[in-house]
């Protein structure tokens, strides 16, 4: 399993970005969830969003609550973070997940099996 995150730059505060993370694999496998991670410079990493494939549940951190989106579109195997009045403290690697085995919420790193590269996301002040 693969994934390549893509869609980071530099913006102003205020502005949007949409991250899409596409899926890859030579095999079929099943996928209960994927989640958005960040990690700023000097900091650890931490949850963003999460969606669970099987109620469509999503799930975020209460630091991007009402300003980030996190959606998918099974048909072309990506996952996207629509990132909406962003701060400066929004800046940072974001790197997408998946789990391929039953998770929870899917809040924790250790939920997940695979780990894409991330896109780097500056926001200006």
């Amino acid at each position: 399993v693969q994934l390549q995150a893509s869609g980071g730059g530099l913006i102003q505060a205020g502005g949007s970005l949409r991250l899409s993370c596409v899926v890859s694999s030579r095999r079929p496998f099943s996928w209960y969830g994927m989640g958005w991670f960040r990690q700023a410079p000097g900091r650890a990493r931490e949850f963003v969003a999460a969606i669970l494939w099987s109620r469509g549940y999503t799930s975020y951190a209460d630091s991007v609550k009402g300003r980030f989106t996190i959606s998918r579109d099974n048909a072309r195997n990506t996952l996207y973070l629509q990132m909406d009045s962003l701060e400066p403290s929004d800046t940072g690697v974001y790197s997408c997940a998946v789990s391929t085995t039953r998770i929870t919420d899917g809040r924790h790193a250790s939920e997940y099996d695979y780990w894409g590269r991330g896109t780097q996301v500056t926001v200006s002040s």
